[in-house]
């Protein structure tokens, strides 16, 4: 999964240098909708108008938002960055059929932040077939700093 382009929303940028945000100890969910039109300088909070809370796929055919596990921020001295990193996402036998869509988009939020602040997005471009669905992030990490 995660074959196409993502991006950072702007205001988690703004929260994350104000301090409001902590990657490792919040709880980060990640979520697949269909038909969403990112806008990282618009698209704020998960349950917004407008926002990709309102395209989330209902919870059956074994889906519902995932919890990011391993969760880790490390420094790289070598290579002057630092990076945020979590377990690649997998939905076990994921049949969204039911809905008669696929997801166009992975979006990753922070569940613990007071407006479930949008975090990230990844277009999609495989549909779901009753098998495993893994969103497999980059060897370097979720995002880096550099």
């Amino acid at each position: 999964m995660a074959e196409g382009d993502g991006a950072i929303y702007n205001k988690f940028k703004e929260q994350v240098l104000l301090g409001e945000v902590d990657l490792v100890d919040d709880t980060l969910k990640v979520a697949l909708v269909a038909a969403y039109t990112p806008d990282i300088d618009t698209h704020t909070a998960w349950a917004t108008t407008a926002a990709p809370g309102s395209l989330e796929f209902a919870t059956d055919g074994n889906y519902s938002a995932a919890t990011l596990g391993s969760a880790s921020a490390t420094v790289d001295t070598d290579n002057d960055r630092a990076a945020f990193d979590g377990a690649d996402v997998t939905w076990s036998s994921l049949n969204l059929g039911s809905s008669s869509a696929s997801p166009s988009h992975a979006v990753m939020y922070d569940d613990t932040h007071a407006s479930d602040l949008l975090v990230c997005y990844w277009e999609v471009t495989t549909a779901s077939n009753g098998g495993n669905y893994t969103l497999q992030f980059n060897a370097t990490g979720i995002m880096t700093l550099t």
